[in-house]
C-alpha cells in the first residue's frame, strides 16, 4: 500500500504545485525537475495534444496538466515502470483534481503507453 508519506510522493506533489503555480505567474527557486519539465513543454504537450485531440492543452484544466505534464516527462526521461507512474498520476489527480481528473489522466497516460509499447 502506497503512503502518502512517501518521499517520491511528496516530492511529485511539489512539483505538481510548482508547475501549477508557473501557469500563473513565474516562480523563483524552481526546481530542476520543474525546470526540465518546463524545457521540455513543447515535446510533453504534442504528446498530450495528440493522445487528447478533443481537448487543446490551452483548454485542459491547468492541475490536469501540470500532472500529466509531470508523468509524461517521468515516461520519457526515468526507468520507474510506467504502470507506476500512471498510477502516481492518478492519485495526484483525486487528491488535487476534479470528479473526472483521475479518469481522464488515467486514459490519457495509457493512451502515450500503449502507442510507445507499439514502436518499439
Amino acid at each position: 500500500m502506497k503512503s502518502y508519506r512517501d518521499p517520491r510522493h511528496q516530492k511529485r506533489r511539489e512539483i505538481v504545485k510548482l508547475l501549477f503555480a508557473e501557469e500563473f505567474a513565474h516562480q523563483p527557486n524552481l526546481d530542476k525537475a520543474v525546470k526540465d519539465i518546463l524545457d521540455k513543454s513543447e515535446e510533453i504537450d504534442k504528446l498530450i495534444s495528440e493522445s487528447a485531440p478533443l481537448w487543446p492543452i490551452d483548454k485542459l484544466n491547468k492541475i490536469d496538466l501540470a500532472i500529466l505534464r509531470l508523468a509524461v516527462y517521468e515516461m520519457l526521461t526515468e526507468d520507474a515502470p510506467p504502470k507506476v507512474i500512471i498510477d502516481e498520476a492518478v492519485e495526484l489527480a483525486k487528491e488535487f483534481g476534479s470528479e473526472n481528473s483521475a479518469s481522464f489522466i488515467n486514459g490519457v497516460l495509457g493512451f502515450i503507453y500503449q502507442k510507445s509499447n507499439k514502436e518499439k
